[in-house]
C-alpha cells in the first residue's frame, strides 16, 4: 500500500511542472484601443449600475458610434465601439481609478447571430487585458434593450 502511495505521489509531483514551464495561452485581442480616451466621447454620465455588480459606470462611444447612440435611428457601423468604464461603488463622480471595462464592438452581418445580437462583447481589465469575451450575462441583459425607449440595437442607449 505504501509503495502505491509513493508511486502515486511521484506521478503527481513529476507530472505537475511549474507554471513557468507552461506556455501562456494567447490573450484574447482587446476590443478597446488603449488610447480610446483621446477620441471617445461620453454618452452617459457617471451613475450607479445594478447590472454591473453594484458599481459606478460611465459610458463612452467611439466617434463612429456617437450619432447612432444618441439619435437612436442610424445604424451602428461595423467596428463602432461602446465602452463602460467601471469604477468603485463609492466613486460617485467616476474620478478615481478605473476598475475595469465592459466593451461591445459592432460586428458585420456575416458574424451576427441571434445570440450575439450583432455585437462582440468583452470584459477588459484596467491593465487592458481581456478577462472574458462574448459574455452570456451581457447578452442576457442587453436583449431587452432593442428598441426605444429602453435602448437601441442592444446598447441600452438611454442618454
Amino acid at each position: 500500500m505504501r509503495s502505491q502511495y509513493l508511486a502515486f505521489l511521484a506521478i503527481v509531483v513529476l507530472g505537475c511542472g511549474s507554471d513557468s514551464a507552461m506556455p501562456d495561452a494567447p490573450a484574447e485581442p482587446v476590443l478597446l484601443p488603449a488610447d480610446y480616451a483621446q477620441t471617445y466621447q461620453q454618452v452617459r454620465n457617471c451613475r450607479f449600475s445594478l447590472e454591473h455588480d453594484l458599481i459606478r459606470i460611465r459610458v463612452l462611444a467611439s466617434p463612429d458610434a456617437l450619432t447612432p447612440y444618441n439619435g437612436r435611428t442610424a445604424p451602428f457601423p461595423v467596428g463602432a465601439v461602446i465602452v463602460k468604464e467601471q469604477y468603485a461603488e463609492d466613486d460617485t463622480n467616476c474620478a478615481g481609478p478605473i476598475v475595469d471595462y465592459t466593451v461591445m464592438k459592432k460586428l458585420d452581418a456575416a458574424d451576427t447571430t441571434a445570440e450575439n445580437m450583432g455585437w462582440s462583447w468583452q470584459e477588459v481589465s484596467a491593465t487592458f487585458r481581456s478577462t472574458d469575451a462574448d459574455i452570456k450575462r451581457c447578452t442576457n441583459c442587453h436583449k431587452d434593450c432593442g428598441n426605444p425607449p429602453d435602448g437601441y440595437d442592444a446598447t441600452c442607449a438611454v442618454p
